[in-house]
């Protein structure tokens, strides 16, 4: 096995599952986001079975809303071997912390580096790549960045009223966001206080001033499901797009 691989098998996946994913209509107050099915399966285990192919074989599941359904789901997995060779850790991060506080509840499970997630995003990202840059970087923290596509149609206008180009939900250029796949170094828990924190906008900030984090642009398939619209929309790309963008195990 080489050294890198090594790394790779040694660093554990944080996935943040604590929140109510409210913006779910359908599913709010009855199931976790992270439960939420995608083809026949809950999102999180399309997210595990995806780091597994690249090797990643510790994960810490971070609960908040209705964790014991979570646990529930774990532990059945475990049962029937569906991540075959894969360790999988729940640890109730508290009913309503925000990101910041339920990673720092993790810190006595981290040694070194980690990988650090969300349970509603689904990309085709290269994870070794990503990895290999940021043990390259020496960076306290690499952020993957991706060029959204509009929610809605862009229109220019000319003078006061005359339209010269329109686009329909086209990538918006030069416009690069968080796409909420992470790596960091164990020195991040310096940066997040003990109290309540939101981790994005408290935190990495604090980061970036120190110009100790870094990105990675991803120009390949990224999407997060927030809303129902987007479930919907993963659920047609999981049937009906051959093949799914996602899909590599």
């Amino acid at each position: 096995m080489s050294d890198k691989n090594s790394k790779i098998e040694n660093t554990p996946v944080v996935i943040l599952a604590g929140g109510l994913g409210s913006r779910i209509s359908d599913v709010k107050k009855r199931i976790p986001k992270c439960l939420v099915e995608i083809g026949g399966n809950p999102i999180i285990y399309h997210i595990i079975k995806y780091f597994q192919f690249y090797g990643f074989k510790n994960f810490i599941i971070c609960t908040g809303f209705k964790s014991k359904e979570v646990e529930r789901y774990i532990q059945k997995t475990n049962k029937l071997k569906t991540f075959k060779g894969v360790k999988i850790n729940t640890v109730f991060t508290g009913l309503n912390s925000n990101t910041g506080l339920r990673i720092k509840k993790i810190e006595k499970h981290i040694k070194d580096n980690f990988f650090l997630t969300y349970c509603d995003g689904l990309t085709n990202l290269n994870l070794k790549k990503l990895f290999h840059l940021f043990l390259k970087e020496k960076k306290i923290g690499i952020m993957t960045a991706v060029n959204p596509r509009s929610r809605f149609g862009i229109i220019s206008i000319k003078g006061e009223k005359n339209i010269f180009s329109f686009d329909e939900k086209s990538l918006i250029k030069n416009l690069w966001v968080n796409a909420g796949f992470y790596i960091f170094k164990k020195k991040i828990f310096d940066y997040i206080p003990s109290k309540d924190s939101i981790f994005e906008s408290q935190v990495l900030p604090k980061v970036a001033k120190k110009k100790l984090l870094i990105s990675f642009k991803h120009k390949g398939f990224w999407k997060c499901m927030d809303t129902i619209k987007d479930k919907n929309e993963l659920n047609d790309l999981w049937f009906e797009s051959k093949p799914t963008p996602w899909k590599i195990w």
